[in-house]
């Protein structure tokens, strides 16, 4: 008799590999129907990684999104799993205990099954409390080895991660392939492993398409023993995505595995619904190049859940570092150049920092010393001058155990800035934070939630969170897309198709808008690279020549933006934002650049009074742009 394969749709990966935003909930619910008619499917991605942070990001209530998204499936039996980071929960950056176990616990009340909980730098004891508190929480624990290509990362060293998972009370082993660049005989060899420690432990194989293994990689799993193969669909597999379901169903079947048929009017009224989500306004986030594979990936072996917003992001790194190029007579380059100076440099500083699996958030971290370099290069200066604090966390052990040696080169510049490596467990220096948030909804007058679901996205997402709450977040995300869909229509369209973010065009009206966030008018002016100036609140900051800031004391000093991203005035709650009047030495802490889904701090390289704030909370930046004067 045929062995029976699983297919799983990762229908929540499949938009974050290939841009910047989800659909809204009104969105997936109506999505939800056809997927299910389809009738192929054991199992569906619906939440988890970046999901609900980005529901904050365009003014929607997570919980609710998540609630409704899985409503359906639960009633007729489809599985519903969630990607969880370990001891990073949802976010970029470590959690305390307490948030970690309620959002188990919130989790399966708001229709999940699964928690698919990954280590990013592959150390198990950051898996530990994962697996208990799903358990605890009465969902099926799931851990993933994430899957990268070195000379340290052989089948042995994940067969036995995987042996001590299954010994930590692992209920479930996934593969995660999240670059693709998992050689296909290895997968193979890797799943026949892990069933000869435990033959009835069930094993799902995710990979990315990236480099163009996947398909074979899925084959090679299934024929060793994987029991659930994850699959994207069109207009969104392949590319940065995940390989077809069509694909992979037929190539399954023709290999002797017992699958489900595919209800193919189904099929196509999901495939429809998805390009119409585009066609509203995800496709405005979406750089056409994601839709791509590309084997120059296989080098960097970076993973395609971050390739999908790096493409939307670079452009704003190419545009700032080509207006430096400008005002100091350089020629300027293109976004392909950048793109491959920055893959070499990332090959370059991957084992110098001691060879972290290249996933969310370490993949953001090599990326973006490698690109900071690449940057600060350009213009002159030396690799690793601008070293942000989440990778020196990284580095010196405060997120877990990296599984090579850190070159000397590094250890050499911690000592100069008197930095300590830590060799303890990472969770122990997450105090507890529950308690904390509630006392300050109480202040604001808001609600805990059902469950205490409010109470865990503000402990989770505190930024997020408030710029949710007051409206900020909607309003800015109506205003940045008005923006690209007049960008992207032309001064002869009247109805914009959506574009890649990496294409501009003249820009064209709406100049302004009204807004309602929750009753509240907001009226937006929006600017178009010299247009007229939007309101205060949201205006960037003014840019600037890419001169050294002059010396302490003198009445102009600045300090400057060392990258482009969006401001956030502190980080933790007990953070007082910087104002006039207030005392800066060097090294302090000013502010923080959250830049492709990285927080940097950004410290002072001057020493004086501060005498004008040049920036509010959320604004975005460019390189270079004055974020405060001192006299």
């Amino acid at each position: 008799m045929a062995k029976e394969i699983g297919l799983s749709l990762v229908y929540r990966d499949m938009w974050q590999s290939s841009g910047k935003y989800m659909p809204r909930v009104d969105q997936l619910v109506r999505v939800a129907e056809p997927i299910i008619d389809m009738g192929c499917f054991k199992r569906v991605e619906t939440n988890g990684g970046g999901f609900e942070q980005i529901n904050l990001l365009y003014g929607e209530n997570p919980n609710k999104s998540v609630r409704d998204w899985t409503q359906p499936f639960n009633d007729v039996g489809i599985q519903t799993h969630m990607l969880e980071r370990g001891l990073n929960g949802l976010r970029m950056y470590p959690v305390p205990r307490d948030v970690r176990k309620l959002m188990f616990k919130l989790k399966k009340q708001q229709g999940t099954d699964i928690a698919r909980s990954f280590d990013g730098l592959n150390d198990i004891r950051n898996l530990k409390l994962s697996i208990d508190y799903a358990k605890e929480g009465g969902m099926i624990a799931q851990t993933a080895l994430c899957i990268t290509h070195s000379d340290l990362h052989t089948v042995d060293y994940y067969i036995k991660m995987a042996e001590e998972l299954i010994d930590m009370g692992a209920e479930e082993i996934c593969i995660k392939d999240m670059a693709g660049i998992g050689r296909p005989a290895s997968m193979g060899k890797l799943v026949a492993g892990i069933k000869a420690i435990k033959s009835d432990i069930p094993v799902t194989y995710h990979g990315h398409s990236g480099p163009g293994f996947s398909v074979t990689s899925s084959l090679e799993a299934a024929r060793n023993g994987a029991d659930f193969i994850d699959v994207g669909m069109e207009p969104l597999s392949f590319g940065t995505g995940h390989a077809d379901l069509l694909t992979v169903h037929e190539v399954l079947r023709d290999a002797g595995f017992s699958l489900p048929d595919i209800n193919m009017k189904a099929y196509m009224q999901a495939r429809s619904l998805t390009q119409e989500f585009i066609d509203d306004f995800l496709g405005y986030y979406i750089n056409p190049k994601n839709r791509m594979m590309n084997s120059l990936l296989i080098g960097p072996g970076l993973p395609g859940g971050m390739m999908g917003s790096l493409m939307a992001d670079l452009e704003n790194n190419l545009k700032s570092l080509n207006k430096f190029k400008e005002k100091n007579n350089q020629p300027t380059i293109t976004q392909d150049d950048l793109l491959i100076k920055l893959f070499e440099e990332v090959q370059y500083v991957w084992p110098k920092m001691g060879y972290p699996p290249l996933v969310t958030p370490f993949s953001q971290y090599v990326k973006n010393a490698a690109l900071v370099n690449v940057m600060q290069m350009e213009k002159g200066k030396e690799r690793w001058s601008l070293l942000d604090d989440n990778n020196w966390g990284m580095i010196l052990g405060q997120s877990g155990r990296v599984p090579g040696e850190i070159a000397d080169e590094l250890k050499e510049l911690a000592k100069e800035q008197g930095r300590e490596f830590f060799e303890g467990d990472p969770q122990d220096l997450q105090p507890d934070a529950l308690d904390e948030y509630r006392s300050k909804m109480a202040e604001k007058g808001w609600e805990t939630g059902p469950d205490d679901e409010e109470l865990f996205e503000y402990a989770m997402h505190p930024q997020q969170y408030e710029a949710y709450k007051s409206g900020k977040a909607k309003a800015d995300f109506e205003t940045d897309l008005a923006k690209r869909k007049g960008e992207a229509a032309g001064p002869a369209s009247a109805t914009p198709a959506p574009v890649a973010s990496s294409q501009t065009a003249a820009p064209v009206q709406p100049k302004a808008l009204n807004i309602d966030v929750n009753g509240q008018q907001y009226k937006v002016t929006i600017s178009y690279d010299g247009a007229e100036a939007p309101p205060a609140a949201s205006q960037p900051a003014a840019e600037t020549p890419a001169a050294p800031a002059p010396a302490a004391g003198s009445a102009s000093a600045e300090i400057l933006a060392p990258l482009e991203g969006k401001i956030y005035m502190t980080k933790e709650s007990g953070e007082k934002a910087l104002k006039v009047g207030d005392k800066v030495n060097k090294g302090d802490i000013v502010c923080y650049i959250e830049a492709m889904k990285v927080t940097n701090a950004v410290k002072a390289d001057v020493e004086g009074t501060v005498i004008e704030v040049c920036v509010n909370e959320g604004d975005d930046v460019y390189d270079d742009d004055v974020l405060f004067k001192l006299s």
